[in-house]
């Protein structure tokens, strides 16, 4: 096993060990995916038949079957070149592109719909070698690289892909990386798994500690209750209202309807994207120029200090905000603005807005709906629970400091899970690259 190195020619992989080789992936395999003639709507899916792997059927370097799809046979039929089996090595190239997956439990006829790309090595190739090397920064960084300054929608597109280029040791060496990575990332996924797991119960404890506190208060010694309307939250203080938003609220309303452009300097544009709990990072959120500030200003999409902010379209919908500054900004259609009146603390609806209790009415008013979302017809119909100003206040106290410590601890684990995400990352390139090698394989060779 050689130790001599050499420029690979591509700057994103460095230096590799001078017996290996860098080869376009057309040259190592074929790319076959669902041409135009093809192509398949929604409208053919059944019940039965051949299945249909999609997208959002990869999970776990795998397929979860049970969420796939079916489509009449004759649709497996006239595509033979995506006809699934076994082994076969698939990757995205629509919405969520480059998520990989490595067939197995392929019982039935199986066909692609067109967002899936079919990658059949060659001989001398190893089809799980490439399938971590499609998971390493040499095919992020070509990706990212070959799509600099392309502001649409991006693919992976066929053809770009087929000049992609990688590092291949021998088809040993190939093998014998693939089994390292597979047993040693096996390792850091059960970690990972566990740290996201920490997480979700502490956004869960999160969630809860919030929803007692606004349905009953933080002082309940003592307190006569009383039984609430409806399946939430049970009994309230019974010195407690309930009222609709419309009514405790002296502003409920959304953003522009117009989209303007975007300029790389001027005023922040906020979307849902840059909703995500207390204060807006007006830095990182989209600009618009001061024309179009000025005009969408005057619809009254400008939120002010203390305002609550909620996301009602799209995938995150109902996801809440708070605003902290004064800052200039605009809000887009897909975020609402909530403004309490004299009777209610801003702080206070805020984790009002985020409790399960509220949660769960906009889960209610998005049912039916083709895409998740909220309009503000319902919002200001929502359910509200007011109780004196006094003790909005302590409520608010209280969970200022709760929240501060448990997102704080969420915060530690979330970095814990960057670092070992991280070194996922870095196992995977180091290998695939050749800067590290399989002891096995250099012991056996030397």
């Amino acid at each position: 096993m050689t130790t001599e190195t050499k420029d690979s020619g591509v700057k994103w992989i460095g230096t590799v060990p001078a017996d290996w080789e860098i080869n376009k992936i057309k040259y190592n395999a074929s790319l076959k995916g669902r041409i135009g003639w093809q192509g398949l709507t929604s409208e053919e899916y059944t019940d039965e038949g051949a299945y249909l792997i999609t997208g959002v059927d990869f999970e776990n370097g795998g397929i979860n079957w049970d969420s796939c799809v079916h489509v009449p046979m004759h649709r497996w039929e006239e595509a033979r070149d995506i006809q699934i089996e076994d082994g076969d090595l698939l990757i995205t190239k629509d919405g969520t592109i480059g998520k990989v997956a490595i067939v197995s439990g392929c019982t039935a006829p199986t066909s692609l719909n067109s967002g899936v790309l079919r990658i059949s090595t060659i001989d001398g190739y190893d089809r799980k070698f490439l399938y971590w090397v499609l998971q390493s920064d040499v095919f992020w960084t070509w990706f990212v690289d070959k799509n600099v300054g392309n502001s649409t929608i991006q693919h992976l597109y066929q053809g770009d892909f087929a000049e992609f280029k990688y590092a291949m040791p021998s088809v040993g060496e190939q093998q014998s990386i693939a089994t390292f990575l597979e047993t040693e990332c096996a390792k850091i996924d059960s970690i990972i798994d566990d740290l996201e797991q920490q997480i979700e119960v502490l956004k869960a404890y999160r969630m809860s500690v919030i929803t007692e506190s606004v349905t009953h208060g933080v002082e309940l010694n003592n307190v006569e209750m009383k039984k609430c309307a409806g399946e939430w939250p049970g009994m309230i203080p019974a010195h407690w209202e309930v009222k609709r938003l419309k009514y405790i609220c002296d502003l409920i309303t959304d953003g522009s309807h117009f989209s303007p452009d975007t300029t790389y300097e001027g005023f922040p544009y906020i979307t849902a994207a840059d909703v995500h709990g207390v204060g807006l990072d007006y830095d990182t959120a989209k600009k618009i120029s001061e024309t179009d500030f000025k005009m969408l200003e005057k619809t009254g999409c400008r939120p002010q200090k203390d305002d609550v902010l909620i996301v009602k379209d799209g995938a995150t919908t109902g996801r809440v905000g708070f605003v902290t500054s004064d800052e200039p900004c605009v809000v887009l259609s897909s975020v609402a603005i909530l403004r309490g009146n004299k009777s209610l603390n801003n702080k206070y609806l805020m984790y009002l807005m985020e409790s399960e209790y509220m949660q769960s009415q906009i889960r209610v008013s998005m049912a039916g709906s083709a895409m998740p979302r909220t309009i503000l017809a319902k919002i200001v119909n929502y359910y509200g629970l007011l109780c004196p100003l006094s003790e909005q206040k302590g409520i608010v106290k209280f969970l200022d400091k709760k929240c501060q410590q448990i997102d704080a601890v969420v915060l530690d684990k979330q970095v814990q899970l960057n670092k070992i995400l991280s070194h996922k990352q870095s196992l995977i390139y180091e290998y695939v690259t050749g800067k590290k090698r399989v002891k096995e394989v250099t012991s056996h060779a030397n």
